[in-house]
């Protein structure tokens, strides 16, 4: 009975897609790596190395915004389909797009194809949702499977066996790209590899998933369930404009900052002086699996003793020191200090959300949260194209400039957060001296050295 539970539940699936997925990106990188050798472009006047590093952030450039902008709608209307009809309908589908992404790739290397055919498997990919409805779904199977309680640890022990799962698999990924590669092709063996997971774990989508529904507790009892002084329960009456406004501002500028940067690292660690191999990029890219774990851990430990709005500042610093040294790097050593430095650079954007949900009523949540994601989007129109050519013009000069601007963008989205911060502190003082009454408002004022001017 314990197997059959454990097989029938959401783990099983989640390692196998990890894996798969790991294989396959790890893959396209070193594809993209072999392709650019013979880039050249006669009218640019660039040297071979130059040469190269154009044609993968191009490639990257065209590829990121196709998975940007495609699975918008789908991914809406996954969700749609998943709430009213089929509950796995955002698992299920997003996994053929992984499946038929991972075949292309694979008959690109096989039959030499060229390699644009990957932006045709990209648009099909997000045509069936993505990873971003695939991961709402999940997330979405799991929610209803615990009770409100108990959610919060589910879901965060979901998302921690995600991470271990990806340094595994970014462990493994660049040993096994260039297992029998002298006679199968560089990356067969991953590629079928990767398919084979996918195959697997679409397979148990359709016929060993159970999604189970638990009933929730009335809402109005929920209030006296929690035992934890941390957890809001209520939501607003009415919408705090100005905090999500704010909050908005923050998510897109540290939105851009990251994933923008992030998007030029792996380009970046293919030049000299790092010029990585398979192996090499698979450990870098365990070492970013390794963030969400210590991510993870961040928020357990920090959010006993600080605020959510310290949380968020601390994981901005945290990310804008390690991509500011990022800038410098000129050895692999100093790849891994600068990725030590971004330890928590996660933390921000759940808890901007959390903070968002905090400033509606429950009924305006997921319209809330969605217009965060769409504006995400929408954001990365601009910046993938700017930071590509930013690079492409820099990269004689001054390589890592683009990781300085998105350090500057990360200090930039803590302007928001601060005013969020003294804005709160402020309506603190209000509230506690309305609480005191008339009679205490002068020792209220002494001990928070607040003039009368400020009080009238």
């Amino acid at each position: 009975m314990a197997v059959s539970s454990v097989l029938r539940g959401i783990e099983p699936l989640l390692l196998l897609e990890q894996l798969g997925a790991t294989f396959f990106y790890a893959s396209l990188q070193m594809v993209v790596k072999d392709r650019s050798v013979n880039a050249s472009y006669p009218n640019a006047s660039l040297s071979s190395e130059e040469s190269q590093q154009k044609f993968i952030s191009d490639f990257y450039m065209i590829y990121y915004l196709i998975l940007q902008v495609a699975p918008i709608l789908p991914a809406v209307l996954l969700a749609k389909i998943g709430d009213r009809r089929w509950r796995k309908a955002p698992v299920v589908v997003p996994l053929f797009g992984y499946l038929q992404c991972s075949l292309v790739l694979l008959l690109v290397v096989l039959l030499r194809l060229p390699l644009e055919v990957m932006f045709g498997a990209g648009t099909l990919f997000g045509l069936c949702g993505s990873f971003c409805a695939f991961w709402s779904g999940v997330m979405t199977v799991t929610s209803v499977g615990c009770t409100a309680a108990d959610r919060s640890k589910v879901l965060m022990r979901m998302e921690l066996l995600y991470g271990l799962v990806g340094v595994a698999g970014n462990l493994v990924s660049g040993h096994l790209f260039l297992f029998c590669s002298s006679s199968l092709g560089r990356g067969t063996v991953a590629l079928i590899v990767s398919a084979l997971m996918i195959l697997l774990c679409l397979i148990h989508a359709v016929g060993l998933l159970q999604v189970k529904e638990i009933k929730q507790e009335p809402e109005e009892n929920r209030q006296a369930l929690s035992d934890d002084p941390h957890i809001r329960m209520e939501a607003p009456a009415g919408i705090n404009k100005v905090n999500m406004v704010l909050l908005f501002a923050a998510a897109v500028l540290y939105g851009i900052a990251t994933n923008g940067a992030l998007d030029m690292l792996g380009t970046f660690v293919m030049k000299q002086p790092l010029n990585w191999n398979a192996t090499q990029l698979g450990y870098g890219n365990a070492a970013g699996s390794v963030i969400l774990l210590t991510s993870f851990l961040g928020v357990v430990v920090f959010r006993r003793c600080v605020s959510e709005i310290m949380l968020i500042l601390i994981g901005m610093v945290s990310f804008g020191s390690g991509i500011f040294f990022m800038s410098f790097v000129t050895a692999t050593y100093m790849f891994y200090i600068a990725r030590s430095l971004n330890m928590f650079s996660l933390i921000p954007m759940p808890t901007i959300r959390s903070l968002l949900s905090q400033q509606v009523p429950a009924s305006s949540c997921g319209i809330t949260l969605t217009s965060l994601q769409v504006s995400l989007k929408v954001a990365g129109l601009a910046y993938i194209p700017a930071f590509t050519k930013i690079y492409q013009k820099t990269l004689s000069w001054f390589p890592g400039f683009i990781f300085t601007l998105s350090a500057f963008l990360t200090v930039l989205g803590m302007i928001p957060i601060s005013i969020i911060s003294c804005r709160s502190a402020q309506n603190h003082l209000n509230e506690k001296i309305l609480k005191n009454g008339g009679t205490d408002i002068n020792e209220t004022l002494q001990q928070e050295n607040v003039s009368d001017t400020e009080i009238v």
